[in-house]
């Protein structure tokens, strides 16, 4: 007998149908699996065999044959260790067969019957929707986060039983209500600027890259606050969107890393990887291409410390997605696309003693090396990086001082009026959301220099030997300090302040 499933195939951060279907035929008892299954889904029979025997259901001993269709799309992972259950048990009539057309089915089997969570619930719920399907049957744990997609009726099991009882309609079992509130970022990470005793300078420079959306490098010596106040980056960003949450968390999904109390994830994003990492963990791949790092910060921050620490090739990688807000990844038969809208925060040494310009210890480098060190970073990556910021070691009176800066509450009040600004200038242009995100066309347009200001970039070009590559970025960055301000055009102060952020591109820097 022919019995037909449904389930589905994640392919990036979007799921596809899949059709599971489960024939029973005399013959000799074998076991067949067709489609394009990987490791996982072979060993499923074992699986399978165990949880219906002890489920006190009877497991054919005859020639079962197991098609995924469609069967070119590569199928991985033991979530579908549940609907070839099912299939095989309606197979059999052991169970009612009439609304298996009416739900889409994933999980994980364990021996004794329970279903284990799976990645990518969210994906698939939307999926299920798209279809047409009535609902979804997957893992309690991953029910809340699935729930969020409306109008579809999303039930959470804990055993192979309540699957049953489901589609025989004998359960009182009711599908899950999700709670959708937005909720305020700065509950989640405990921290907050005004745990940070002086540095205002580096303060006003985050607050800048927040609101409009630049990545930022911190240069100065061990112990200077560089990754202190890195971590509070996330506490100054606006709150995120509901589109922006539904695509985060459909990224965290597919990755396995939403909790099973969450149903989206409203916190923003904040990755702090190793140096130690590897080019396919920083920005995604792998034989079933799964998001990176870069990936899993989309929509957040990425901290990289100890910037010149990190592998050369996994650097140059990032410049794309840097640059296009989303990374390709290519295999011989598929091509996954993955978001990589990320604001990057770096931190680094001056040099590698640390001491490179320190207003008190000698740096102890031989010459040379600092030049050396900072040639870690290819040009290309630091043409990327719109804010070089030097830090410098906190003074003991602001050490000792009871009394905290602002908040990371009053700093972000300021970051959001600049971001509705941008929001508003930028309103005809779909994939532009913030001044950093500006082409050269743009450039032109809303960064206009008067006279005063073309002669105050002129002179600082000349004088301070600034790179041409600084040149669209100091405009970027002096809108940006323009909005802030609230000022319709660029000032000559609010130049004069984002040249300030070209430090990396003096000549004198390392000589």
């Amino acid at each position: 007998m022919l019995v037909k499933t449904f389930g589905c195939a994640l392919f990036g951060i979007d799921a596809i149908t899949v059709t599971i279907e489960v024939n029973i035929d005399k013959g000799m008892p074998n076991y067949f699996t067709v489609g394009l299954p990987d490791s996982a889904i072979k060993e499923s029979q074992q699986r399978i065999e165990a949880a219906i025997g002890n489920l006190g259901y009877s497991y054919p001993h005859k020639r079962i044959v197991v098609n995924l269709a469609p069967a070119d799309i590569r199928k991985e992972g033991s979530a579908y260790d549940l609907p070839i259950a099912i299939g095989i048990l309606s197979a059999l009539e052991q169970m009612n067969s009439d609304l298996l057309d009416q739900f889409v089915i994933m999980g994980e089997l364990s021996l004794d019957g329970t279903v284990n969570p799976i990645k990518g619930s969210l994906p698939i719920a939307i999926k299920a929707k798209h279809d047409g399907f009535r609902g979804l049957i997957i893992p309690k744990e991953n029910a809340r986060e699935a729930a969020v997609v409306e109008g579809l009726a999303v039930y959470g099991v804990s055993n192979m039983s309540e699957v049953i009882s489901i589609l025989n309609g004998e359960t009182e079992i009711q599908p899950v209500q999700a709670v959708v509130a937005e909720e305020d970022d700065n509950n989640f990470f405990g921290v907050d600027f005004s745990d940070v005793k002086g540095q205002e300078n580096i303060k006003r420079a985050l607050e800048i890259a927040a609101a409009g959306g630049h990545n930022v490098i911190l240069i100065g010596p061990p112990g200077s606050g560089k990754t202190m106040l890195a971590k509070r980056m996330p506490t100054i960003l606006p709150p995120l969107t509901m589109a922006e949450a539904l695509e985060t968390t459909k990224i965290h999904s597919v990755a396995g890393l939403v909790s099973s109390h969450t149903s989206l994830i409203w916190k923003r994003p904040f990755r702090s990887p190793h140096h130690t990492i590897s080019d396919a963990g920083l920005v995604g791949g792998g034989t079933y291409p799964q998001p990176g790092e870069i990936s899993l910060a989309h929509n957040g921050v990425l901290f990289l410390d100890e910037l010149p620490e990190f592998k050369r090739t996994a650097l140059e990688v990032m410049r794309q997605p840097m640059e296009e807000r989303t990374v390709t990844i290519s295999r011989a038969k598929m091509t996954v696309d993955f978001p990589a809208n990320f604001m990057m925060v770096a931190s680094m040494n001056p040099c590698p003693c640390g001491y490179y310009n320190h207003p008190d210890r000698q740096c102890t480098c031989k010459p040379g090396m600092v030049q050396q060190y900072l040639n870690r970073i290819s040009g290309p990556l630091m043409d990327r990086i719109d804010l070089h910021v030097e830090v410098v070691p906190v003074a003991y009176k602001d050490l000792a001082s009871r009394s905290g800066g602002e908040s990371s509450a009053t700093v972000r009040e300021r970051v959001i009026k600049a971001r509705k600004i941008q929001e508003q200038r930028y309103a005809e242009f779909p994939t532009i959301h913030a001044n950093a995100q500006m082409n050269s066309q743009l450039i032109q347009k809303y960064c206009e220099l008067n006279e005063p200001c073309r002669n105050l970039l002129k002179n600082a070009m000349n004088r301070l030997g600034l790179s041409a590559r600084a040149y669209d970025r100091i405009l970027k960055v002096s809108r940006t300090i323009a909005d802030l301000d609230g000022s319709e055009n660029i000032q000559p102060g609010h130049l004069a302040e984002a040249i300030n952020y070209r430090s990396l591109d003096r000549d004198s820097w390392g000589s």
